[in-house]
């Protein structure tokens, strides 16, 4: 797909959502199950079902996904998908493109093992690694836009509104 296909594909929904600026916000879902059996929760991915349990940090077999691993695989996934939507639109020719997220966890505090110790990651790195002949000039826009249009990385980087519930069913 070239610059001008991207455009073309995209027109007539951008125009949609100038139009009908209400047509353009979507609740995305996703749903999982607690398993009976062993400590894991069974996500519906809409292709597959996805078996996510405790990291062997924590005691778990490894056999299952973890979900701190899912989230680095959501923004490389993103990122990657972002990245290569932007190459497209501002012609960047990219013949070789990777996504690395790393971040760095505290197993003691998810653990209760020291009170003090932070839940979650502390700090998350996402790099790319591109062959390209483009000028520097044109990477620093790809970047610049990447950031801006990732929905993974914004999301994270801006912490959304969020609320928690709990009913007895």
């Amino acid at each position: 797909m070239d610059a001008a296909e991207l455009r073309a594909m995209q027109a007539p929904i951008k125009e949609r959502y100038k139009s009908d600026p209400s047509a353009a916000v979507i609740t995305l879902k996703a749903k999982g199950s607690i398993d009976n059996e062993g400590i894991a929760c069974k996500v519906e991915t809409g292709r597959a079902l996805a078996v996510a349990g405790l990291h062997p940090a924590t005691g778990g077999s490894g056999l299952e996904l973890c979900s701190g691993d899912m989230l680095l695989e959501a923004l490389v996934a993103c990122a990657g998908v972002t990245l290569k939507s932007v190459a497209t639109a501002v012609e960047v020719p990219l013949k070789t493109g990777i996504v690395i997220a790393e971040g760095d966890l505290d197993f003691r505090g998810t653990l209760g093992v020291d009170k003090e110790a932070p839940v979650g990651f502390e700090e998350i790195r996402l790099r790319f690694e591109v062959g390209t002949d483009a000028a520097q000039d044109k990477l620093d826009l790809l970047l610049k836009l990447t950031e801006r249009y990732c929905v993974v990385y914004q999301t994270i980087r801006n912490g959304p509104k969020i609320s928690v519930s709990m009913k007895r069913v």
